[in-house]
């Protein structure tokens, strides 16, 4: 499930300078994530956890990275406890371990998909895998 965000937020303003074709897969992607439900802007990991505490596991949402190396974090509740992981941007593509993809919303498609029947492991989560 998802947790549904507040009202739209503007463009984030923290972005470094991209190539032209990056600026056009990044700005196409926002505006396809800000249309979605799921996407929080700039929501600090604690704010993020706080309100994933008390949802379903598996729900989840997007918000923006406080790292300055990566522009998104996806926040997910765990039988143990709410994790975020850096969505990281590279090449004009969104990356998450073995995925990527050149909007952000299909990249979380892709995961959900793939994630079904071959489960993710990330340091981050003490080895529970992220299904």
């Amino acid at each position: 499930s998802i947790l549904p965000s507040p009202a739209p937020p503007g463009l984030p303003d923290r972005f470094r300078m991209f190539r032209s074709c990056e600026w056009e897969v990044l700005e196409r992607s926002l505006n396809i994530l800000q249309a979605s439900d799921f996407y929080w802007g700039p929501l600090s990991v604690g704010e993020a956890h706080a309100k994933l505490q008390q949802e379903p596991v598996g729900t989840y949402l997007v918000r923006d990275s406080s790292q300055g190396n990566c522009l998104f974090s996806l926040s997910v509740r765990m039988p143990a406890g709410p994790i975020s992981l850096r969505i990281s941007f590279q090449e004009g593509y969104f990356r998450l371990k073995n995925w990527f993809s050149d909007c952000v919303v299909r990249l979380l498609e892709l995961v959900v998909a793939g994630t079904r029947n071959n489960p993710l492991h990330f340091d981050e989560m003490g080895g529970t895998p992220l299904v």
